[in-house]
């Protein structure tokens, strides 16, 4: 092949750019220290994009830096699905390819969606979080790479880009937190019209404070006399200069071109126009060069060596020298690597080229690529083979040949989550399919293409032919996944036309819940008409996947939207319809529904265990999605029977889990429940930073709105009441209102009253409140109800000297103990709110009680929720001031320490001022107790808890674990970690033991040990 040759057109002197220059270095210096980097690089065609980062890339290397480059590449009008990436991480691997299969171990199946070298593509769940999950595994292992290496990574022509190479690019600026990296990116400022696709991305990455954008602008004369210096090696003829600069209008390509036609006596016969400009010394080259690039010029971005020699029909030593004549004119270059071929310089030169193509000339050139390919499919990289063969047969016009390789390309890009070009694909597909010849189309499988609808009575799918409604179910699906709703609606919409005129209820049905999809995803409304019309069709029929799906969808969303027994039975029928067609992950995901609805039944050991048999089950048989729904749903259920310390371990292991599988929403939720657990739990620093990992990680609003009501309720018990009001704000917009729920509009109804309390607007706590019970506390919705009420019954009694508050306090007293008498109590931490709330009412009422507040705290007393035990004890105190004598004052004291350490503790500024300000009423110092003579607790030695203790008094009094955790309002799985604990600090072996220990030690009275 060539060797190396004069590129005397580019100047070997680099001119201008520091400002630019500066820019970057400065960006590579802060990725040396450890915070990642996002630059866009932007100016018109020809302005020297590429050479700037070719400089700046130089540079890095030199300093150690590790650079990896890679291009969009264009296939006539196609780009390729996430070139520039897999481009880049090849470049990657070659230099670090140790580090490279250390940052991808475990994950390389995925990630060989992008890199195909790291070994054969999975085949996990196709879903919306597919690109997601590929997305964030691709984002940590550039952390992973760059964790101890400066790492550039380039990438050039992004308005060539293909969809998911732009939504891939954008998660990266979006969410890199660590590593010493530099990603950058480079694209045409004059291509991005109104309707360019890179035109939306470029308007969201504006808004990013963490990306920096430098636009590169044209050379001054300076500039360009000294780039005409540089490439003619001698200071250039003022006068020359001068016509250069005019003509080239400062754009360094231009002055190149010119700079040398000039120098070749072409400069005086030519035009300004652009064209000419661009073609003039293609039209000095021989012929047969001619005739080469013509040929490159169609066959994308780079063209294989041996592929251009099958398409050219030239004898090598011809298509070396018409090579050889073109890469001299420097016109062509020949591109190094495992796949040597050729690329114009400059990519102004090839549309130039490519545009003065004849249309039958066009085709023709495409059908040739196409039929050389075919015959040897080995001339290309396999990676890109099914992409290029698809384009050059679309742009032949050949549909017979067309269809099938269109529609193998889409399964390819489906494949690798592109789902953007997969879509795109599918409508081609659509597109051919009326022209195409029958027995071609008869020749077609939907196993093959499709995937995403399996009629129930379809003979061998050997033998099934594909329709035209496969394609349109399978684009219907892809719009759905990358976020190409609109299309997908319009799909639906047509197929569900065409379903009118056959008789096919099942395909209707499964077109609905597309549609129930959809319309919830676009915020149109909440998706039951549409569920509903999908539940008659299927009505009667007999069982299928189809109908278990429908009744799983239709029991999800009634567990959502209307809980109770009706969305139960939902749930039954969806479990029993999926077993009976073995659709084992449909019946796994309503045993999920069928779980979460038992529990808020009543139920809850119940619901419980199906809870943590789905998870063991779905971990076990590989289906990470339902597991995923089990660490948020099942986490969620405990934290509402008052159980958080077990529905902490629970997400804690779930937040690895949905990393690992790069499932973001699940993640976001998991976070956002575990901020919930530590908050009842008293770990308030820990729930806030939990929440702000769930904004963070959330790929969708509704989790994000979840997490921002945890920011909230934490802000709300730390006095900080403007930032609870703008966290319930954003927590307003991320939900929207087409499709309101409970576990929504409750808790934003909650923290709505407890801003308003805090600043004083009862009137508008009465407000929120009476919305939200006309709203409705369907049944299962316990854990929202009571909180909302208890919010709505302390700012009455909080407000009850308030003259404002006086007009309305009846009714408002009444209605809230009408909703409480309608709540569950099924549970000790319902119980202990049901007891809250009716003393907040008497104490709004007028009505001082200690004895009922003691009743309160003995209930809470039980519980893991040292918050609202401080609270409480708090009004038992002020309880006992208002009524007791000064019997009653040690007690008093007793109990306003314990609530203002708590408080101080967590933070909870306002009820510690509270407790400060009853205490100094009262004449009651706040510091420690005075210090008495206490005996020696050996348990304390042990490092025994309080809650440990308790168990190991049970033990020794031979207690099972079941009878432990009925004593204790604990679950037996809880009872028997609390007993594992012990054993290991007592330093025995069994439970035997541990009595004698205790026994020993005296730990226990001797009547507490009697069975």
């Amino acid at each position: 092949m060539l060797g190396r040759v004069e590129t005397r057109s580019v100047s070997p002197v680099f001119v201008g750019r520091a400002e630019e220059l500066t820019t970057l270095n400065d960006a590579l210096a802060r990725a040396a220290a450890g915070e990642p980097q996002a630059l866009l690089v932007g100016g018109e065609a020809g302005v020297g994009k590429t050479r700037l980062v070719e400089e700046f890339a130089a540079a890095a290397a030199r300093e150690g830096s590790v650079v990896a480059l890679g291009g969009c590449v264009e296939i006539g009008a196609d780009g390729l699905p996430f070139a520039p990436f897999s481009t880049a991480l090849r470049a990657l691997r070659r230099e670090l390819p140790a580090e490279l299969a250390a940052a991808a171990a475990g994950q390389e199946d995925e990630l060989a969606r992008l890199l195909p070298e790291l070994g054969e593509t999975g085949t996990g769940r196709h879903d919306e979080e597919g690109m997601a999950r590929l997305f964030e595994l691709t984002a940590r292992l550039l952390e992973r790479v760059a964790a101890d290496r400066t790492v550039l990574v380039a990438l050039e022509d992004l308005h060539w880009a293909d969809a998911s190479t732009r939504h891939l690019l954008a998660y990266l600026f979006r969410t890199l937190r660590t590593g010493r990296l530099v990603v950058l990116a480079t694209y045409r400022s004059d291509d991005i019209h109104r309707r360019h696709p890179l035109r939306p991305l470029l308007a969201e990455l504006d808004r990013m404070r963490t990306v920096h954008r430098i636009e590169l602008g044209r050379f001054n004369r300076a500039e360009v006399a000294r780039q005409i210096a540089g490439i003619h090696a001698a200071e250039p003829d003022p006068d020359r200069v001068d016509e250069i600069f005019r003509r080239s209008d400062g754009n360094a390509f231009f002055v190149e071109e010119l700079a040398v036609a000039c120098s070749e006596d072409c400069c005086t016969g030519l035009t300004d126009s652009l064209r000419d400009l661009l073609l003039v010394r293609v039209e000095t080259l021989p012929e047969s060069a001619q005739r080469v690039t013509r040929i490159v010029a169609e066959g994308g971005s780079t063209v294989e060596y041996r592929l251009l020699a099958a398409v050219a029909g030239l004898a090598e030593d011809d298509l070396i020298e018409a090579l050889r004549a073109a890469v001299n004119a420097n016109i062509l270059l020949a591109t190094p690597g495992d796949d040597e071929g050729y690329r114009f310089r400059h990519s102004l030169v090839r549309e130039a080229v490519a545009d003065d193509l004849l249309p039958g000339e066009r085709s023709r050139l495409n059908r040739r690529y196409a039929e050389a390919l075919e015959a040897d499919p080995g001339l290309v990289p396999a990676d890109q083979r099914v992409m290029r063969l698809a384009s050059y047969w679309y742009h032949a016009r050949d549909a017979a040949k067309a269809l099938p390789a269109v529609l193998d390309a889409s399964a390819a890009a489906r494949r690798r989550h592109a789902y953007s070009e997969q879509l795109g694909l599918l409508e081609r597909a659509m597109e051919l399919w009326d022209v195409a010849p029958e027995e071609v189309k008869a020749a077609l499988r939907p196993a093959d293409h499709t995937e995403v609808y399996r009629a129930p009575d379809a003979a061998d799918p050997a033998t099934t032919p594909l329709r035209y409604l496969d394609l349109m179910a399978a684009s219907a699906v892809a719009g759905r996944f990358c976020g190409e709703r609109e299309r997908a609606l319009k799909i639906t919409k047509r197929a569900l036309r065409l379903l009118d005129e056959e008789d096919d209820p099942l395909l209707a049905a499964w077109f609905w819940i597309q549609r129930s999809r959809l319309v919830q995803a676009k915020g149109r409304d909440d998706g039951w008409k549409e569920l509903g019309t999908a539940q008659e069709l299927v009505r009667g029929l007999p069982p299928s996947e189809v109908h278990a799906e429908v009744l799983t969808n239709v029991a999800t969303w009634c567990m959502l939207h209307e809980p109770g027994a009706e969305a139960l039975a939902a749930a039954e029928r969806a479990v029993q319809y999926a077993r009976m067609v073995g659709a084992r992950e449909i019946e796994l995901n309503a045993r999920v529904t069928r779980g979460v609805l038992v529990v808020d039944a009543g139920d809850i050991e119940t619901g419980l265990a199906e809870l943590y048999d789905v998870k063991e089950q779905s971990l076990a048989d590989g289906h990470s999605h339902v597991a995923g729904r089990t660490y948020v749903n099942l986490p969620s259920e405990l934290e509402a029977v008052g159980r958080s310390a077990e529905a902490v371990g629970i997400l804690e292991e779930g937040t690895g889990f949905a990393r690992k599988y790069g499932l973001l929403d699940t993640e976001a939720f998991v976070w956002g429940n575990l901020s919930d657990s530590l908050f009842s739990l008293g770990r308030w620093d820990e729930a806030a930073e939990a929440a702000s990992n769930a904004l963070r990680r959330g790929h969708s609003a509704k989790p994000r709105g979840a997490a921002a009501l945890c920011l909230a309720h934490v802000a709300l018990a730390r006095g900080d009441a403007a930032e609870a009001a703008r966290q319930l704000a954003a927590a307003h917009s991320s939900f929207g209102t087409h499709d309101p729920v409970p576990q929504q509009w409750l808790p934003l109804a909650f923290i709505g009253i407890g801003v308003a309390a805090s600043e004083g607007r009862v009137l508008d706590a009465r407000g929120a409140l009476d919305r939200a019970l006309d709203a409705g506390t369907p049944p299962g919705t316990q854990r929202f109800g009571w909180r909302l009420l208890l919010a709505a019954a302390t700012a009455e009694a909080d407000s009850r000297r308030l003259p404002v508050a006086r007009e309305g306090r009846e009714a408002a007293l009444d209605r809230i103990l009408g909703a409480a008498k309608r709540l569950t109590t099924g549970a000790p931490i319902w119980e202990a709110h049901d007891l809250w709330v009716r003393a907040e009412l008497q104490w709004a009422a007028g009505i001082t009680a200690p004895d009922v507040w003691s009743e309160v705290v003995t209930a809470f007393e039980g519980l893991e929720r040292p918050y609202d035990l401080a609270r409480v004890r708090h009004r038992l105190a002020e309880a006992l001031l208002a009524t007791g004598g000064d019997d009653e004052r040690d007690r008093v004291t007793e109990l306003l320490r314990l609530a203002h350490a708590v408080a101080e503790h967590l933070g909870a500024r306002p009820l510690t001022d509270a407790v400060s300000l009853l205490a100094q009423r009262a004449r009651i110092g706040l510091g420690p107790a005075p210090r008495q003579q206490r005996p020696h607790d050996p348990a304390h030695d042990l490092g025994l808890t309080s809650r440990e203790r308790e168990v190991l008094r049970l033990v020794s009094a031979g207690r099972t674990n079941r009878q432990i955790a009925e004593e204790l309002f604990i679950s037996p799985k809880t009872a028997s970690v609390h007993v594992s604990n012990i054993l290991g600090k007592l330093g025995v072996s069994g439970r035997g033991e541990a009595a004698a220990v205790a026994h020993r030690l005296g730990l226990f009275p001797t009547e507490t040990l009697t069975t």
